[in-house]
């Protein structure tokens, strides 16, 4: 019981280090992470992560990171349900009905870009 506490706490660090890297004005998804650390069937852990990402001494940019259609569905996890588009915008990238507009060509993949 103990290792698995510490794998999964290991897994949230490299979710965190990995989402760090996203550059301001990118966004990425759940999975992309999830494949980039060898765990493709593990985006719903991602997210797991990023709920807990508050908790985390640095910031994470969990707010760049989406489903796989470009959806803001981290939402309701931020402050308030406008939060995570408002910082998203705040970084240029246009959201409407709580989707990433373009996002193809604000795709981040870590897995070509690091």
């Amino acid at each position: 019981m103990e290792n698995e506490k510490s794998d999964e706490k290991n897994f949230f660090t490299r979710v965190y280090e990995v989402t760090s890297l996203i550059p301001q004005g990118r966004v990425t998804t759940y999975g992309a992470i999830a494949r980039y650390l060898g765990s493709g069937n593990s985006a719903r852990m991602v997210g797991w992560a990023l709920n807990s990402s508050f908790s985390h001494s640095g910031f994470v940019p969990a707010h760049r990171v989406l489903n796989r259609n470009g959806m803001l569905t981290g939402k309701h996890h931020f402050g308030t349900p406008s939060a995570m588009s408002q910082l998203l915008e705040n970084e240029g990238v246009k959201v409407e009905n709580d989707r990433v507009v373009n996002f193809k060509n604000r795709f981040w993949d870590p897995a070509s870009e690091l």
